[in-house]
């Protein structure tokens, strides 16, 4: 067995190992191994020159991943948590989202990011943000959200080939995911989004933790006689709009569920694209199960009340179809 943890790591040793151009670059990432276990084993075995940890400043590191990949390296820059992201909003919104543009199309800036995102851990308000939305709001960059194993490992492979920016969301309430891993990487599509679960009554429409979530929730809810098809977005940006909303017109029936706040959120987005191109076969408005409007608590119970839990997911599926 291997955990979504390892998974990533091996993503990144293959990255490594197979083009010099490829480089880590991140707080705590080398001598402590990642502030979650992740690059745990990379500088021993890349080397100080591709595993670099970096000063305490997401805006001086960030940019230094900006400069090395229009210099013609392909940077991973590893983000902590989405929150001190925000620190490098300057970097990543008015220089890597723009510079292709700006530039005529002169200079691609092929950089990743990597943060890890979501709630569920008792981080408390500072540290379970699902800012995810946020970036998918910024043309110019692709946002991923690799919710198994497979993808864990296989997109940052397909994010590296791309020539513009990658943000990739690793959920943080993953990490310890068990599962099988093939011994040869998969190939992994950022275009298409992924039926992850077939069915006939109403499509379930998710990404990230969430996945499992309504998962589980499917299946409590075919024990119940209710059919429910699960499909995992996988990138946020750009949305494969096409694969949602043709389970939705199939199903008549449409639920958005997702861990960030309800206000504004990718959720929001995916019931519009539904409404406006498929509303005429719907049997139902979309329903939506997201994140309390409110700070993540850190008191165990009242975090689990501010974000979707299976029952939460049943409640709302059941009420559309009955």
């Amino acid at each position: 067995m291997t955990t979504y943890r390892e998974a990533l790591r091996a993503g990144l040793r293959e990255a490594l190992a197979d083009d010099d151009r490829v480089f880590l670059v991140g707080e705590d990432v080398g001598r402590y191994g990642g502030s979650f276990a992740v690059s745990m084993g990379l500088l021993e075995e890349f080397g100080p020159e591709r595993i670099r940890d970096a000063p305490l400043s997401e805006s001086a590191f960030v940019g230094a991943g900006i400069g090395a990949a229009l210099g013609g390296m392909l940077p991973i820059v590893e983000i902590m948590t989405v929150n001190f992201s925000l620190l490098a909003l300057d970097q990543i919104l008015n220089n890597a989202a723009t510079l292709l543009h700006m530039s005529g199309g002169q200079f691609n800036v092929p950089l990743v990011i990597r943060m890890t995102t979501g709630a569920g851990r008792q981080l408390a308000a500072q540290h379970s943000h699902s800012l995810e939305g946020w970036y998918a709001h910024i043309p110019g960059l692709r946002v991923v959200t690799p919710a198994t194993l497979a993808d864990a490992r296989g997109m940052l492979r397909t994010a590296l080939a791309d020539p513009d920016p990658v943000l990739i969301f690793e959920h943080g309430g993953l990490f310890g995911l068990e599962g099988e891993l093939p011994d040869v990487p998969e190939v992994v599509d950022l275009d298409h989004a992924a039926v992850r679960r077939s069915g006939k009554d109403l499509t379930i429409i998710t990404y990230g933790a969430c996945l499992h979530t309504s998962l589980a929730a499917a299946d409590r809810l075919g024990a119940d006689g209710i059919s429910a098809e699960v499909i995992d977005l996988r990138t946020l940006r750009p949305l494969d709009t096409d694969t949602f909303v043709a389970s939705a017109v199939r199903t008549g029936r449409a639920l958005v569920v997702e861990q960030a706040w309800r206000t504004g959120g990718i959720g929001a987005e995916v019931a519009a694209q539904i409404s406006e191109l498929g509303f005429w076969h719907l049997d139902a408005p979309v329903g939506r199960v997201a994140g309390l409007e409110v700070p993540i608590p850190y008191a165990k119970h009242l975090e689990a009340a501010s974000i979707p839990q299976v029952d939460d997911v049943v409640a709302a599926a059941t009420g559309l179809v009955r």
